[in-house]
């Protein structure tokens, strides 16, 4: 995602932010900068006790990426704006609530939490379930076809594809997403969605499932799809 973007939201005196923003930064420039190497627990730690915003950027640059994926995952393909947006809100909240984290668990899975809720919090928000782009990548061929007749069969078949994992559960669909599209080993998935290395597989089983019964009723050929 765009970092600067990120990076702008956060840490800039925006309306609502200046009072909050100037007492993060209030003395920093008398402070040695946190090394990007220190590890979550350091940085939640540091954060906390000298308001420094510098380590909070630390944990944002991060994080960033992955909590980007993670909302991907929900929202769907071709929703790469609106993922931006919700990852904003992820570290925005976050910024504000972190004295409530109690370390009872990894900061990485209190955080993934928080995104994967506030993610399906967006979708389910009225007019959101529509995609607005096509979906080529979807089918397993070149992107830029020669052939008009070719691409419009692809953007059908992408529309196709979106439609049936629209119906998906939403755990469901973003193990897919995380794995098939994104190339996330079960661990990293097990991470991103605080579930179990057996669950995800379990989710990845029945995903697959239920998503080749959606395609199978529309006449696809799954075996493009799902290697």
């Amino acid at each position: 995602m765009g970092a600067f973007l990120l990076h702008w939201t956060l840490f800039s005196p925006v309306p609502g932010w200046t009072a909050l923003w100037a007492a993060a930064r209030r003395g920093t420039e008398r402070r040695e900068a946190p090394s990007p190497a220190a590890d979550d627990s350091q940085a939640v730690e540091g954060f906390l006790e000298t308001r420094d915003g510098r380590w909070f950027e630390v944990l944002v640059e991060r994080y960033k990426d992955r909590v980007f994926r993670l909302v991907l995952s929900v929202l769907g393909f071709g929703k790469e704006a609106e993922a931006e947006e919700v990852t904003q809100d992820v570290f925005l909240k976050v910024f504000r609530q972190l004295s409530a984290f109690r370390a009872e668990s990894r900061f990485s899975t209190w955080l993934y939490r928080i995104a994967y809720r506030q993610a399906v919090d967006r979708k389910r928000q009225a007019g959101f379930s529509k995609p607005h782009l096509d979906l080529a990548a979807l089918a397993d061929e070149p992107l830029l076809q020669p052939d008009p007749l070719a691409q419009a069969e692809t953007r059908e078949r992408s529309r196709a594809v979106q439609a049936c994992l629209e119906k998906l559960p939403d755990l469901y669909r973003s193990a897919l997403f995380l794995h098939y599209w994104m190339g996330h080993s079960v661990e990293e998935i097990g991470e991103l969605l605080g579930a179990p290395e057996g669950t995800v597989k379990s989710y990845l089983h029945r995903g697959r499932r239920l998503l080749l019964g959606e395609l199978q009723k529309r006449g696809l050929d799954h075996g493009q799809f799902l290697r």
